[in-house]
């Protein structure tokens, strides 16, 4: 890691890459913003920002089991909590005569509650507030290893099963009737998200996880005239978003995670502009 470290500084020689939180933090941008800007394109696509927006504030509930268990680290229970919602949400989804938005609210605000209740007992929420807004520049060494790990996986997913989670994306009974898994492919993708989002929650933030999700896919469907482009744009809005952000946050003191989600924002409303300024 300190090879890569020495080379992130050669590349950027300012005064900002000296500290070490710094770095770290530079290394997780470059980690997770690539995920979520994969990720967001299927979510977009598949119209499930309200299914990750309760992915992330079910976070509350996971941390609210890890302290009844007693554990220093809640991430064990939080992905564990949030792959259980997802599998939840999937599974009634298919077979309840709600319709998805209602299900999801139910579930989302039943383990927001649940959460809140636990945590809040004793006047002891104020101590898990952080997970609330995030905190970027507090990420250590196993944490960037693990987003590595997760990056990874993400990415071999991706280049073995994306083919099918396009076409379930856009026509479900065709992907059916081409022999995909549909109920297969969209619980997989589902559980891939819910680890995505709760890995990357405490850095994040509960309150904008879902929107670093939605804002890089968005504006990058703006600009796209084809899903090649629609993923590299992706990608690339996600990147300069997050390092953009990260930059601006030390020099304004302000909240990374928010900072780069202000940017994203910022790159989606111009991509509106432009589109509406183009001729037709």
């Amino acid at each position: 890691m300190a090879s890569v470290i020495n080379a992130l500084h050669w590349l950027l020689p300012f005064e900002w890459m000296q500290y070490h939180f710094m770095q770290n933090a530079l290394l997780g941008v470059i980690l997770v913003c690539p995920l979520f800007g994969l990720m967001g394109t299927m979510v977009v696509n598949n119209r499930m920002a309200f299914f990750s927006d309760a992915i992330g504030h079910s976070a509350l509930t996971g941390i609210a089991l890890g302290v009844l268990l007693g554990m220093r680290d809640p991430l064990g229970t939080m992905i564990a909590f949030s792959i259980l919602l997802a599998l939840g949400i999937s599974l009634i989804k298919q077979s309840a005569r709600s319709s998805p938005d209602t299900i999801i609210g139910v579930f989302s605000s039943t383990a927001v509650a649940l959460g809140i209740v636990i945590l809040s007992r004793g006047g002891g929420f104020a101590r898990y507030s952080n997970f609330l807004i995030g905190d970027l520049l507090s990420i250590q060494g196993r944490e960037i290893m693990l987003l590595l790990a997760v990056l990874v996986g993400v990415l071999i997913f991706w280049l073995l099963f994306f083919n099918g989670l396009l076409l379930v994306s856009v026509n479900p009974t065709l992907a059916r009737s081409r022999g995909k898994q549909v109920r297969a492919l969209e619980l997989t993708f589902a559980l891939l998200l819910a680890l995505v989002v709760t890995v990357s929650i405490q850095w994040v933030g509960i309150l904008i996880i879902s929107s670093l999700l939605v804002l890089p896919a968005a504006a990058a469907r703006n600009l796209a005239s084809s899903m090649r482009q629609y993923h590299v744009l992706s990608l690339i809005i996600a990147i300069i978003s997050g390092i953009s952000g990260l930059i601006i946050s030390y020099y304004w003191g302000t909240a990374s995670g928010a900072t780069i989600v202000l940017c994203a924002a910022l790159i989606f409303f111009l991509t509106v502009l432009g589109r509406q300024m183009r001729p037709n």
